[in-house]
Order: C-alpha cells, then structure tokens, then sequence
C-alpha cells in the first residue's frame, strides 16, 4: 500500500474502528513516517478517550427554560412584524407585481422597438451636410454595394495605364 492510503485510514485505525490488515501492518513496520503518524493518532485517540466532559450547572435548564418562556413572551419587534401582517403583505404583492409588469414592459418597448420609444408624431430626418463624418457614413451606407466592389477600379486602372503607355 502506498503512503497516502495508509493515511486516509489512519484515523478508523487509531480509533480501532477498521482493524489492519497484514499488508497496512507490514507498510507501517516498513515506513517510519507512517507509523510516527500512527503513533501520534493513536496518542490523541488515548488522550480524548480519559476527556471528561464537564457538567452543567445543576439550574442550567431551569434558567433556560425561564429564558425561553420570557423571549415568547415578548412582543416581536423590527420590520419583520410588519412583514406578517395581511394587509402590509397584500400591499406588498400588490407593488411587486405592477413593478415586474412595467419592468416587462419596458423591456418589450424597448426590445421590439430596437431601443427607440415609437412616437406618435413622425419626426422628419434632420437635414445632414456631405462633408461631414455624419454624412460620410451615411453615404456609405447608402453606397455600400459600390464601394465594396473595388476589383472593378483596379482593373479600369491598369486598362488606363495600358491605353497609355502602349
């Protein structure tokens, strides 16, 4: 057996809850730093056996119960009391359900209408000037096709390189 098996199995053996088979007796003969473990296991097995575990004082459960009775007794106090009764509660459900609906919806106005609120005036398309970036974008935009295609250029540039050099 190897070393971290013997360990895993240590603390059943110390404890004389698994008995040791020849081949763990034999790796523990043959291995000093196991059986150093197994010693020391075996010495805290022996030590918590003699632990007594002290008494509690002969009124401990008078003076709990009493504790108990008074902490009953007393009225309940905070926000959680407030929470328990019926009216705040259906108020409360009321609130949360008209949040989740306009939260909802929201979220389809803003889904379907691709993060813009329709309108209902139509608003005409400001007036942009060419030469800007603005207005560069969208006449590309609206050329995309065009510019995209720049095989075309290059091929009328070497035909009008050629025509002039023959």
């Amino acid at each position: 057996m190897k070393c971290n098996e013997i360990r895993e199995l240590m603390p059943d053996l110390a404890a004389g809850l698994s008995a040791a088979d020849p081949e763990m007796n034999k790796h523990l003969e043959s291995c000093m730093e196991c059986s150093q473990s197994m010693q020391e296991f075996r010495q805290t097995m022996a030590l918590l056996d003699e632990w007594q575990t002290p008494e509690p004082s002969p009124y401990f459960d008078t003076r709990l119960h009493a504790r108990l009775r008074e902490e009953m007794a007393a009225q309940p106090s905070g926000w959680m009391q407030w929470i328990r009764r019926p009216a705040l509660a259906c108020g409360l459900a009321l609130a949360m359900l008209v949040g989740i609906t306009v939260y909802q919806e929201r979220g389809n106005i803003w889904q379907h209408g691709n993060g813009q609120v329709a309108s209902a005036v139509p608003v005409a398309p400001a007036a942009i000037e060419p030469g800007t970036a603005v207005g560069d974008l969208q006449a590309l935009d609206k050329n995309n096709e065009l510019y995209s295609d720049y095989e075309v250029l290059d091929d009328l540039q070497v035909q009008q390189d050629v025509t002039a050099n023959p």
